[in-house]
């Protein structure tokens, strides 16, 4: 095993030099991006009901007929980044009740497993300024199976599979059209669009292909707003003039002449609301132009707010035909139509040579391919994520007062928010709205590739007008008082260490900058979950849904308080990072000195919290089985709650091994440090060797000594409990034959082990934490066994797997699981990837074998992919274990464990 540690600043590509021109501002790259949603309806921002039922309130069907309030969304979307003036394209097969111009599912009422989209499409290209982009629809021949997909899944429990639409028959015999959406860009204001679509089917089939461009709707929300308008500019040509009071006059050009239809964003309130139109003209004019044949629909005067290139062509079986439009910043005339293929050819090969740069050339074709759909997935994953939220608990001058209920519902104090931000979303149809750790953990990849823009986002979470006047960072939108795990810390680390390893540059601006931010945030921890003042935490879920017997965001059934282990765990890793942060910082900044020395007496306070509460003996660690559990403390009782799972994982996190020389030059810290240990030996008993040296005279900062992690590596690496063949699982296997039961006045609360879809309706039932594989903390886990051995060494062995007589040291165990985690996304023998599951397309059709989902997580025993299927945001840290390791790819003759040594454990 071979762990790097090497600079490789890449080479200057024509992409990495468009990353630094938007870096310093010269050339806006990024205005244009995919920062359209997959899905707008459904959400909190669009809901003005009484109830706070916002899939009920503004649900798929009226999706086409009514104007967004806040985001727009659309098919391979693409849109400024202020989203003003949107493009994306709408398709019709001619069998099809409404016309294909977003993206269905099901919401969480109709989903036996949460709100889930039911269609397959793919994001195959991305570059970091957006220069090429790629995305893969596959659109059935057959009318589209919404009532089939909502009936049958409704029919389902939470112990069955989702009925998925591969599950239907409307892909059989390959009927379906395979459509390629590409973007390249000519300048920064020059996009030049191909729509390819293949017939894979064994028939010819007709195809309506509609490229759409529209404004969003700014202006119906106000008393005098102005409106932006769009209109054919020469007749006989097909190319559009937009007018838009921000950016002035853009153009868009189409090619051959397709028929253009017109209208206006705005809302059909005679079909919503049964009452007439302010003007014949509304959103949905295309579908009832298109679909119903109502030919006076759209705008005879062809003026309006959204506009479509309507194509209408029969593609032979095994034919393709493409369609090339432009989106630029002046009037082409007829140039704009010369370059076109030679741009998208041009861009495609930068992309090509940007990503060969980027992706380790040691890899295989396969894993080099898989990366750059990690990447791809993850960047087209960008949205503009728009939510006033004082004007969304008003109301607007234009529009009905809201119901009394919103003043003091859901967000209300949150009043200060104003997100008007491109933002990395975890799923822009699934979860169209940034979560807080989601979000850290999509910076810790994306820096491999733009650590620019991953340091903007993690600061961006941490502005004024994101995080709370009070401290707290905003959790998600559907409950923005969430807590979620404190992680920020954590990934501005790794940010920063990426980036002086991979490119060379230690910016300490950005630490200095963002530990400045995460002070108040650290605060508002201790001040709101701390409410003893005993160093012990209850976050309340923090982020794990259903991982525990009760509902850990609500009052407990029957009273008391629940010390939470893992919200604990988290806090002493976030003390720990912060005084790496400061450690770092005085390097250059001595007052960060004091600073330190604070972080790390906090640390200890907290580590000793875990192991005697407040001097009482009353402990998160069980040493009958080497474990560490939640505690529920009622008036005259303290009772542990043994689940094996995450929860008790988690305090390994908490873990530092500062170098010699990072300490040896602050010596008011080492003053300080040698005076605690030598006068509080009551408080350090339990903690990891912070005198003794280790492996490069490093110094050890853990929540465990050495003998307990030996104790927990017994339970983490046992096939039987935690190690799965795909990764670490969220609840050991040993609560399949015992589960936890707990009796509350004759009501039993129990966890199962569940290695895939949930079975409770806990947070919606569409997320589940009592046994599958979740990405980012196994990546986490790894992170904290290789600092540990960087202080133990060679010589502090684990049995890996647990009874197998196989010793590794702990960088080897961590290897292991890094090996069973990309075992996840690589092709067996017979050609299949284990995400993938039951559905043997990804396999067998070889227009479907290129792509890979990336899932929310997985099934712990078949390594399936469940939950959110575009989950390209902290299941990409899948690239930052290639970048972490040598060797993980699998030859066909190597058994599927680390190089085996006899050797016991010193």
């Amino acid at each position: 095993m071979v762990l790097r540690k090497r600079s490789i600043a890449p080479s200057q590509t024509q992409e990495h030099s468009r990353v630094i021109e938007a870096e310093e501002r010269r050339v806006y790259w990024r205005r244009w991006g995919p920062y359209l949603a997959e899905r707008a309806w459904g959400t909190v921002r669009e809901d003005y009901s009484n109830d706070g039922e916002a899939w009920a309130y503004f649900p798929h069907d009226h999706a086409r007929s009514r104007a967004y309030r806040w985001n727009e969304d659309g098919i391979a979307g693409i849109s400024d980044r202020r989203q003003r003036i949107c493009f994306a394209l709408a398709f019709w097969n001619g069998k099809d009740t409404i016309l294909k111009e977003r993206i269905f599912g099901l919401d969480g009422v109709e989903g036996n497993h949460g709100e889930d989209p039911k269609e397959y499409y793919f994001y195959a290209e991305n570059t970091p300024t957006h220069s090429y982009m790629r995305y893969a629809y596959k659109y059935p021949q057959a009318a589209f199976p919404y009532a089939e997909l909502v009936t049958a899944n409704r029919g389902r429990s939470k112990r069955e599979t989702e009925f998925e639409i591969g599950d239907t028959k409307v892909f059989d015999e390959q009927r379906y059209f395979d459509i390629s959406i590409e973007y390249a860009k000519a300048g920064s204001e020059d996009i030049v669009v191909r729509v390819t679509a293949h017939n894979r089917g064994p028939e010819s089939a007709r195809l309506h292909v509609l490229p759409t461009v529209w404004f969003r709707n700014t202006w119906s929300w106000f008393l005098k707003a102005e409106k932006p308008s769009l209109h054919r500019l020469r007749p006989g040509e097909a190319t559009l003039l937009l007018e838009e009071p921000y950016y002035g006059e853009r153009y868009v050009f189409a090619e051959g002449k397709p028929t253009l239809l017109v209208t206006e964003n705005e809302t059909n309130t005679e079909r919503i609301f049964h009452t007439p139109n302010a003007s014949p003209y509304v959103k949905d004019a295309f579908h009832a132009r298109v679909v119903d044949g109502n030919q006076n629909a759209t705008n005879p005067i062809e003026q309006g707010t959204k506009a479509a290139f309507w194509y209408n062509f029969e593609l032979p079986a095994g034919g393709s035909k493409s369609i090339y439009l432009r989106i630029s910043d002046k009037d082409l005339g007829d140039a704009w139509i010369e370059d076109l293929a030679s741009v998208l050819e041009l861009r495609k090969a930068e992309a090509a040579e940007f990503y060969q740069e980027a992706i380790p050339k040691r890899l295989t074709h396969e894993a080099k391919h898989l990366l750059r759909q990690v990447y791809s997935g993850m960047l087209w994953n960008k949205q503009f994520y728009h939510y006033v939220v004082e004007q969304w608990l008003n109301g607007d001058p234009s529009e009905p007062v809201p119901p009394f209920e919103r003043i003091h519902g859901r967000n209300a104090g949150w009043r200060h928010l104003h997100n008007d931000d491109v933002v990395f979303m975890p799923d822009k149809w699934e979860y169209p709205w940034y979560a807080a750790w989601d979000t850290a953990f999509h910076c810790v990849t994306l820096a491999l590739i733009d650590p620019a823009q991953a340091k903007e986002q993690l600061i961006l979470l941490l502005r004024e007008w994101y995080m709370h006047p009070n401290g707290q960072i905003p959790a998600y939108e559907w409950a923005l008082g969430d807590t979620n795990p404190p992680v920020h810390a954590w990934a501005a680390l790794q940010v920063y260490r990426v980036e002086k390893r991979r490119w060379g540059r230690a910016d300490r601006k950005f630490l200095q900058r963002i530990f400045h931010k995460l002070l108040i945030n650290f605060t508002w921890w201790v001040n709101r979950k701390d409410v003893d003042g005993n160093n012990l935490f209850e976050g309340g879920f923090l982020g794990l849904d259903n991982i525990g017997v009760f509902d850990r965001s609500k009052p407990l059934p029957m009273g008391g308080r629940l010390e939470q282990s893992d919200s604990t765990g988290w806090m002493a890793m976030y003390a720990l990072d912060m005084f790496s942060m400061a450690l770092e910082l005085a390097v250059v900044d001595s007052s960060y000195e004091d600073i330190a020395s604070k972080f790390w007496e906090h640390f200890i306070h907290i580590a000793h919290a875990m192991n005697d509460r407040g001097g009482e003996g009353v402990t998160m660690w069980n040493e009958e089985d080497g474990f560490f559990y939640d505690v529920l403390r009622l008036e005259h009782e303290v009772v542990p709650l043994k689940i094996r799972s995450l929860v008790g994982l988690i305090p390994l996190l908490a873990v530092a091994a500062p170098l010699p020389d990072q300490l040896s030059a602050l010596t008011g810290f080492v003053q300080r440090r040698d005076w605690f240990l030598e006068n509080r030996p009551d408080l350090t008993a339990f903690l990891g060797s912070m005198m003794l040296p280790g492996m490069g005279q490093r110094r050890l900062l853990a929540m465990v000594t050495p003998e307990r992690l030996r104790r927990i590596a017994e339970v983490l690496f046992d096939e039987e409990e935690f190690l799965s063949p795909y990764g670490i699982r969220s609840l050991s296997k040993v609560h399949a034959k015992a589960p936890y039961v707990f009796d509350i006045q004759g009501t039993e609360h129990r966890v199962d082990y569940e290695p895939g879809e949930s079975q409770t309706y806990l947070f919606g039932g569409n997320s589940n934490w009592r046994g599958p594989i979740w990405f980012p903390l196994n990546y986490m886990l790894i992170r904290a066994l290789l600092t540990f051995h960087e202080f133990l060494g060679d010589d502090f062995r684990v049995e890996c797997p647990t009874r197998s007589g196989n010793w590794l040291t702990l960088s080897q165990a961590a290897e292991e699981v890094a090996r069973r985690l990309v075992k996840l996304f690589l092709s067996d023998a017979q050609g299949q990837r284990p995400c993938h599951g039951r559905d043997a397309r990804f396999s067998q059709d070889p227009h479907f074998r290129e792509f890979t989902q990336f899932h929310e997580y997985f099934h712990a025993d078949t390594g399936e992919g469940l939950g959110a299927g575009h989950q390209t945001g902290w299941t990409a840290l899948l690239a930052n274990l290639f970048d972490d390791f040598d060797d993980l790819i699998e030859a066909p003759t190597r058994r599927s464990r680390a190089p085996r040594s006899q050797r016991p454990p010193a």
